[in-house]
């Protein structure tokens, strides 16, 4: 497939925190490429910005703790409602963390 379905911006907002904006899909297809980012943000404070993301499938989700598990921290923001409900769903919720854009502002 030419088409790129996913694309990943990383932004590097200083030394210990990296901004990942993700647009398209998160699926089987293109999980790996986010998994293939998670060696570079190994101690990093990471926020994913998942505004842009259309569709997000269990395979977004296992690439999701991916990162997690590579990052010293990893935040969520821009979580559409039905993502919200698969974190629910599975448990996730607990394990990662999800911001509003009024947690963000009372953040920094």
């Amino acid at each position: 497939m030419s088409d790129q379905l996913l694309t990943i911006e990383t932004t590097r907002l200083d030394a210990g925190h990296v901004l990942l904006q993700l647009t398209g899909e998160l699926d089987y297809d293109t999980a790996p490429e986010l998994t293939a980012a998670a060696p570079d943000l190994s101690g990093a404070e990471v926020l994913i910005d998942l505004t842009g993301v259309s569709l997000c499938d269990s395979s977004g989700l296992s690439a999701l703790l991916v990162v997690q598990r590579s990052a010293r921290a990893l935040r969520l923001t821009g979580v559409s409602p039905q993502l919200q409900r698969m974190l629910d769903r599975t448990g996730l919720t607990e394990l990662l963390a999800v911001e509003h854009v009024g947690d963000l502002r009372a953040t920094g």
